[in-house]
């Protein structure tokens, strides 16, 4: 009975780990996995998006693979699939003139394995969404209010810019994984609505990365790859 078990987990943990080569966030598997924090709760025990295995009379941790564990779909209400709020503007008072409202599987469970997100991005005069990258998903981005120059870097070696200003109703798209931005040179606020096709697409904001990293990088190093003084990577970190 044992061995049976033990083959059981090893041939589901191998599907499961194929499955992971082959996109970010594939098609699910059933109409909805609205996700919850502990299996025991989730009435089948374990659900990723390319593999269901349903494990019965078993004890373990769990493993959060592109996906959560689900809700019973018997037991989905409206509440799992909603979101209210995105009309309220974001506090733009900060160091970089910008807020972002997510809208993820953190905030809407029932985005689970559908893989698809949003934000609402607002921005003072002036403001930016500093140069930054989406590890998981590609970002589409429509203009509401405002005028924004956005653009994005190609990767090595060409690090080539690509970039255009944006009017109201204007759209842009930013590819996975590459650099990019969004900056209001318009005398007003502005908005915008993006779409991402992950439902945890994630984010990566370079200045951040690299001069607020916890513990620091080395200043000697950062010195060396940037072609700056010591102590200009040292006031940087300090404002990181």
């Amino acid at each position: 009975m044992k061995k049976g078990v033990s083959f059981l987990v090893t041939v589901a943990l191998m599907a499961l780990a194929s499955s992971l080569a082959s996109a970010f966030d594939p098609s699910p598997l059933q109409d909805t996995c609205v996700a919850i924090d502990e299996p025991e709760n989730a009435g089948i025990s374990l659900v990723t998006n390319d593999l269901v295995t349903i494990f019965t009379n078993l004890s373990f941790d769990g493993v959060f693979v592109n996906g959560k564990f689900c809700k019973n779909p018997n037991l989905t209400v409206a509440e799992d699939f909603f979101f209210q709020g995105l009309n309220i503007p974001g506090n733009t008072a900060n160091r970089v003139g910008s807020n972002v409202n997510t809208v993820n599987v953190d905030v809407i469970p029932g985005l689970n394995t559908l893989g698809i997100s949003l934000v609402r991005i607002d921005y003072a005069p002036y403001g930016q969404n500093p140069p930054h990258t989406h590890p998981r998903a590609t970002e589409i981005l429509t203009v509401l209010e405002g005028t924004l120059l956005v653009g994005f870097v190609t990767s090595n070696p060409q690090n080539r810019l690509i970039s255009k200003v944006l009017n109201k109703g204007d759209v842009f798209v930013f590819p996975i994984g590459l650099i990019h931005f969004q900056f209001n040179i318009g005398h007003t606020n502005a908005v915008a609505i993006a779409a991402l096709n992950s439902q945890n697409p994630g984010v990566i904001t370079i200045a951040n990365a690299v001069f607020g990293s916890n513990p620091p990088i080395n200043p000697d190093f950062l010195a060396r790859a940037f072609q700056l003084d010591k102590k200009v990577v040292k006031y940087l970190q300090a404002r990181f």
